[in-house]
């Protein structure tokens, strides 16, 4: 089955809201062995809305509409698609009473318009709203099949998980093809000399595919395998993900889609039960922002300080003056002196330290982009590696705070 995720909303198109939906609903399709080859965007307007489904109709299966199902004028969605199809609208009675019953109980006047969100087509069926008042509907004529959605993420959501994906599940029958994916995330390797190494492997690929992509500071590649199982997809997946971690495994660093190089650093610092403080200069506290934004990140990141100006260095971190005179901020011994004093003033058992130059101006003879990382270990010789990245000054600054999370990966994993 081939389908086509039309979503409706003028909104999208001027970029006032991100188009989510179209991203959750292809991502879940595949799993159900339903191919999405097309994805449409089309604004709150019948005509063409109606050329949108007369040109999804001749290279696609399954039509999945999403947004313009409420009750304003704008909310165009199922009376177009039903004057299109010719197929008569009636009223939910289910859906009705709800939207009644919330209209009393919350002492607010409910107007006719409020009525369309209870439509579905009369020799259609009907998905009911547990998160709003726009149900979904679903309809079958000639050769395709017609499925509506509301818009608001939550509500889409909630619907498909809840009774749209099982009803399809049994539509596309047991006999399907599965889908499945696996994202592989790479960090320290680029993407040109990541497919170079892997070339071979992706010029010969039928089933499984590998697909490359270019993320912001990494690259993932996505491998999709296609039978009649999951459990046969995943040996698929297997074989070639053990072929590229044989060849880029330095560079991996975990699996998923939503994951991240932060995740991983602080799954490896709960697992070690290690805990960590940061000193930071140019990144001006955004490693520590990183760290918190894992949820109980208390379990391991302890605290730390924010060291922009030099005197604050040595003044509340406690750099030595004459490391600083002697060497300057942007050196070796001034990253190892933060990071060695943050672990102390922190009590932790790591301590980093990003010091050197976001840029655009040069500092000390350094180059904008000049970078210095600092670790400090507990019973364990104190280091510093230098970098010099060519990103703008926010680039710089995001860069060097993944490339002290890759350090830290590195570290925890030969402990």
């Amino acid at each position: 089955m081939i389908a086509e995720i039309i979503c409706i909303g003028t909104e999208l198109l001027m970029g006032q809201v991100v188009n989510t939906n179209a991203t959750y609903i292809a991502d879940n399709l595949s799993q159900l062995g339903v191919n999405a080859y097309f994805q449409t965007v089309v604004g709150d307007n019948v005509d063409r809305i109606e050329e949108a489904i007369k040109i999804a109709e001749k290279r696609s299966d399954l039509l999945i509409f999403s947004g313009g199902l409420g009750p304003t004028q704008d909310d165009v969605t199922k009376q177009t698609v039903a004057n299109y199809l010719n197929e008569p609208l009636v009223l939910d009675q289910e859906a009705l009473e709800q939207i009644e019953t919330f209209f009393k109980k919350t002492n607010r006047e409910m107007t006719e318009s409020n009525k369309q969100q209870a439509l579905t087509f009369l020799n259609g069926r009907s998905f009911q709203n547990k998160n709003g008042h726009a149900i979904g509907t679903w309809i079958e004529k000639g050769q395709n099949s017609y499925l509506l959605l509301p818009g608001p993420p939550k509500e889409l959501k909630l619907m498909l998980e809840d009774s749209v994906y099982p009803f399809l599940e049994v539509r596309v029958g047991k006999n399907r093809d599965f889908i499945i994916s696996k994202t592989l995330r790479f960090y320290g390797i680029g993407e040109s000399t990541l497919v170079n190494r892997l070339n071979d492997l992706i010029e010969k690929q039928t089933n499984p595919t590998i697909a490359p992509y270019a993320g912001e500071h990494e690259v993932t590649l996505r491998i999709t395998a296609s039978g009649n199982g999951v459990e046969e997809c995943e040996k698929m997946i297997k074989k070639v993900t053990d072929k590229i971690i044989d060849r880029v495994g330095d560079y991996y660093y975990g699996e998923g889609y939503n994951n991240s190089l932060v995740k991983v650093v602080g799954n490896l610092l709960r697992d070690n039960k290690k805990t960590i403080s940061a000193a930071e200069s140019l990144t001006g506290g955004l490693f520590q922002s990183q760290m918190v934004s894992i949820p109980k990140s208390g379990d391991f990141f302890v605290g730390g300080i924010v060291t922009y100006h030099t005197e604050i260095k040595y003044q509340v971190l406690g750099v030595p003056e004459r490391v600083i005179k002697e060497y300057g901020v942007v050196s070796e011994e001034c990253a190892i002196s933060m990071a060695e004093n943050c672990l102390k003033l922190f009590g932790t058992d790591i301590g980093i330290s990003f010091t050197g130059v976001a840029g655009p101006e040069p500092l000390e003879g350094n180059e904008a982009g000049t970078v210095w990382i600092g670790l400090s270990f507990k019973n364990k010789d104190s280091v510093a590696y230098k970098y010099h990245f060519m990103h703008n000054r926010e680039g710089n600054r995001q860069r060097t705070v993944m490339q002290g999370l890759d350090l830290l990966r590195r570290s925890l994993n030969n402990n």
